[in-house]
């Protein structure tokens, strides 16, 4: 019987009309992205995974995309790509590969793709507990943010890995370094890249669809981590950090938009230095002034977009919650243009 007919046999335990989620795993280079993908493969956790795996040589990579049954089995090997950058140099390869995989939709419950350490953006990133710390130190000749500095910013979910082989106190030195520079992203620390499946497959971080009761709003997040605005944080960080204000009130979305335009499209805000503030990613939870609902703003770069979640309860205080990571941040300049967004006392 050819594997073809093979696939053919497979139940479908996903609806074909049905969204596919995908997680992006990134790291860099040692970290631990494919173990975890192979212990993904081998536990027994019930779910249809189709996974794209990559390795980054010299020479032609191979990657190989296979669809996994309920009990771990191979049932079919059916894709081969020839570089290991999926976000720029092969973008339309990545694309044909996910289209590819979509021709079999119903067949499997989930994607997971492993781009390699040179890659981002990342919703899953592997951290090398031993290394990390060097490589965050190394520059640029460019003096561009290194790759291990912009995954971790542009993170959901970070898996410090191989914590077996550094002190407890060189690990609580590396989780003050990852937080200065993404205090939204969830922190898992693990040895051989064991982690929860439940933890890292359907985050829906960049969903635009409305939240529901089966998933968490970015409103629960910051409710459950308990975010504050950053009173420690020097008033200028040259490198990446991360700056989290909230603010009472109502915001008034015309104005945010021109805010958000001249911070992320035009570069126009610069700190009291004069440098250009570079955000690099941004995440929020707003009421606005047009209705009763929470609004949940995210921004990778220069594209943001809002989407709308759950109505504000009737005696809940509107409260707005942003988080800013990026370069040249500047508390006292990003504080003032978030204060001119909200609903003056006089509207």
């Amino acid at each position: 019987m050819s594997d073809e007919e093979n696939m053919d046999q497979i139940p479908d335990l996903v609806p074909a009309n049905k969204k596919v989620p995908i997680t992006i795993i990134t790291g860099f280079l040692g970290s631990g992205k494919t173990t975890l993908l192979n212990y993904i493969l081998s536990k027994q956790h019930g779910k249809r995974i189709a996974v794209i795996m990559n390795e980054f040589g010299e020479g032609d990579s191979i990657e190989k995309s296979m669809s996994v049954g309920s009990a771990g089995e191979l049932f079919e090997e059916w894709l081969e790509l020839r570089n290991g950058c999926l976000c720029c140099s092969v973008k339309d390869n990545g694309v044909k590969a996910i289209e590819n995989l979509m021709t079999k939709k119903g067949k499997f419950d989930y994607i997971l793709l492993e781009t390699t350490g040179l890659a981002d953006p990342g919703i899953i990133t592997m951290i090398d507990a031993k290394n990390c710390p060097q490589q965050l130190k190394e520059k640029k000749k460019d003096s561009s943010v290194n790759e291990v500095t912009r995954q971790i910013a542009l993170s959901d979910i970070i898996v410090i890995n191989k914590t077996d082989l550094v002190s407890k106190k060189e690990l609580e030195q590396l989780r003050t370094d990852i937080r200065r520079i993404n205090s939204f992203s969830q922190l898992i620390e693990t040895t051989h890249s064991r982690v929860d499946l439940d933890v890292i497959l359907d985050l829906n971080a960049y969903s635009n669809a409305n939240s529901s009761s089966d998933s968490i709003g970015l409103e629960d997040v910051f409710r459950q981590r308990g975010f504050k605005p950053d009173e420690h944080q020097h008033v200028i960080d040259q490198t990446v950090s991360t700056l989290t204000l909230e603010r009472k009130g109502r915001i008034d979305k015309v104005l945010l938009d021109e805010f958000l335009q001249d911070l992320l499209w035009e570069k126009k805000i610069k700190n009291s230095e004069g440098q250009t503030i570079e955000i690099l990613r941004l995440k929020g939870v707003l009421s606005l002034t047009s209705d009763d609902n929470h609004h949940v703003v995210q921004a990778v770069y220069e594209l943001y977009d809002y989407h709308t979640t759950t109505p504000w309860a009737v005696d809940e205080e509107r409260q707005n919650t942003i988080v800013f990571i990026g370069r040249n941040i500047d508390r006292e300049v990003l504080e003032h243009q978030f204060s001119q967004c909200l609903q003056s006392d006089s509207s």
